[in-house]
């Protein structure tokens, strides 16, 4: 039986779920919209639902709406602009250098955000978590990499953005947990609800100016599909919901390493839907992946 304290498991497991299926309808979006244009969906489309998420959580909590304190606001903005900055970098680094690859630097994330949330949030990690986040790493760095594609981690440029778009997505998941820990007087469901709104009314706020800036007609083109960018931004505001209520729960390390059983999840999408077998190197990976992760939740 769960305990209110061990629930950052599920939430995390749903939002992994659920952030797969937002990526599948936004890869189909960006044909038409480009790049930027598919990203600011899930903000644009996502908020408006991460309003009725909130209404039900006061509905059924009886919470009212809190007032965040100064200190909220600094997190939030960490959170919020990292995340748009992890973004731009990463689709950087896929352009100097391969899919896969670039999802391996991405995916030290969790090894980040252990050192961040330890430095700006005190966060502990017991030296079992430690082991367990860098094993799960291992597993997909592996799993990621093609024969061959390890000559691509000696090429500088690349190495060195994606690296850098990884630690910028771990400063955003500090970021949001310090701004959701820091809402005082209300349960963590709604501190957590509450952080949601805010920090995707700024995202959405950003990268709509931006597009009004560079790219005005990529605005028409979103208004003339929102109705399959309305299910991408639902599902969106879905898989973030359930992201900051594990971030409200426990480290952000731990919720990002429990979140690589997202490639578990594209793994077998490929194997069952595109009969795509595994390798042994693929299979290797997983594995380790699966050790790393029952470590993390046993430890």
């Amino acid at each position: 039986m769960f305990t209110i304290a061990s629930l950052w498991i599920p939430f995390t497991l749903v939002a992994a779920l659920g952030q797969v299926a937002r990526n599948a309808m936004q890869r189909s979006l960006t044909g038409p919209l480009g790049t930027w244009g598919a990203t600011n969906i899930r903000f644009l489309f996502g908020f408006p639902f991460s309003i009725l998420f909130l209404a039900v959580v006061l509905v059924a909590t009886g919470d009212k709406v809190p007032w965040p304190a100064p200190v909220f606001w600094p997190w939030l903005l960490l959170g919020a602009l990292s995340q748009i900055v992890a973004t731009g970098m990463m689709l950087v680094a896929m352009n100097d250098r391969s899919f896969v690859v670039t999802t391996a630097y991405i995916k030290t994330e969790a090894i980040q955000a252990a050192i961040f949330g330890f430095i700006f949030l005190g966060d502990h990690l017991t030296w079992l978590k430690v082991i367990a986040i860098v094993i799960a790493t291992a597993g997909v760095v592996i799993t990621a990499l093609r024969p061959g594609g390890e000559k691509s981690f000696a090429e500088v440029k690349p190495t060195i953005v994606g690296l850098v778009a990884a630690a910028f997505f771990a400063l955003s998941a500090v970021g949001f947990r310090g701004a959701v820990i820091s809402v005082p007087g209300v349960s963590f469901v709604t501190a957590a609800s509450c952080t949601l709104v805010v920090g995707l009314f700024v995202q959405t706020l950003v990268l709509t100016i931006y597009l009004l800036a560079r790219a005005p007609d990529v605005l028409r083109k979103i208004l003339g599909l929102w109705k399959p960018s309305m299910l991408a931004g639902f599902m969106g505001a879905f898989a973030s919901q359930f992201w900051f209520l594990a971030l409200a729960l426990t480290a952000a390390a731990n919720v990002r390493t429990l979140a690589l059983v997202e490639v578990l999840f594209a793994q077998a999408v490929a194997y069952y839907s595109f009969k795509q077998p595994l390798s042994a190197r693929e299979f290797s990976g997983i594995v380790l992946i699966v050790a790393g992760v029952a470590l993390l939740v046993a430890a």
